[in-house]
């Protein structure tokens, strides 16, 4: 029997064995050089609202983006009550433990004719016209939850309390939405730790006049818990959870970019959905 001679060269099971050029292989530590000389400029950049200079600059850029983009007169999806989740609970920043809730009141800065804030109490929220609508809230960590909300627009409550107005005209709330003021903020009420409020967000006049926005005083028909934001909350539903701020203590309309809590640790000042 005459032996089989077998080519090794030939064999197709035989491992093809990678091979790097000198080319390839300078291309590539010329391309992990560029990343790592990228990397180490970007973090020697001085930092805005605790993140480089450029990465903000590109938060920014999206928020323009996105912000020209809303349509305040689209509702986001809205659920049927069997949808209805177990409730779950996040963030209770800037709401103190002892805080008395018989106390609280809304301050409003920046209406319209006033040189001072005005004061409300939660039933002078309770007599403008209530809202109610089944959303979903959507945590920036990634969960979310669809609940009842009842409480009153936030378009509704300007109408009631107006901003004021970039060319200082009587303001028409819905029909020169453009010469309002550009920008809502709202804080937690004052302590003495945090006279300003310890928790804070800004909000951009399109998605704080959007037909879902809601001051909130009712979850899953029954008053907000305290644990949830009793006794005024913001529901936004086209916001990450982190603009849904708890306790509102003070309404404030203004020409300045407002500050934002979350913004401030780096995340992007407009989290839009």
């Amino acid at each position: 029997m005459s032996e089989l001679n077998i080519d090794a060269s030939s064999n197709p099971l035989k491992p093809i064995e990678p091979k790097i050029s000198r080319r390839s292989f300078v291309w590539a530590a010329g391309y992990m050089a560029s990343v790592y000389g990228g990397v180490k400029w970007l973090s020697s950049r001085h930092q805005v609202d605790g993140i480089p200079w450029p990465l903000r600059k590109g938060l920014e850029f999206n928020e323009g983006f996105w912000g020209d983009a809303v349509n305040p007169d689209k509702p986001a999806r809205t659920y049927s009550a069997d949808r209805i989740t177990a409730t779950r609970l996040n963030e209770t920043i800037g709401m103190v433990d002892d805080y008395d809730l018989a106390s609280w009141k809304l301050s409003v800065e920046g209406v319209h004719g006033h040189d001072s804030p005005i004061e409300l109490t939660i039933d002078d929220i309770k007599a403008l016209p209530s809202f109610e609508m089944i959303t979903e809230f959507c945590c920036i960590e990634g969960w979310s939850m669809i609940q009842r909300w009842k409480g009153v627009r936030l378009r509704d409550f300007m109408e009631k309390y107006p901003p004021s107005t970039v060319s200082g005209a009587a303001p028409d709330v819905q029909g020169k939405p453009a010469d309002l003021v550009p920008y809502v903020g709202l804080t937690t009420p004052p302590t003495d730790d945090a006279p300003e409020g310890g928790y804070y967000v800004g909000l951009d006049m399109p998605s704080a006049r959007h037909v879902q926005t809601m001051l909130c005083y009712e979850m899953n028909g029954e008053p907000l818990s305290v644990e949830h934001g009793a006794p005024l909350r913001l529901v936004i539903p086209v916001k990450y959870g982190i603009k849904n701020i708890k306790r509102i203590g003070r309404v404030i309309y203004t020409d300045r970019k407002p500050r934002d809590y979350w913004a401030e640790q780096g995340y992007d000042w407009f989290a839009g959905l």
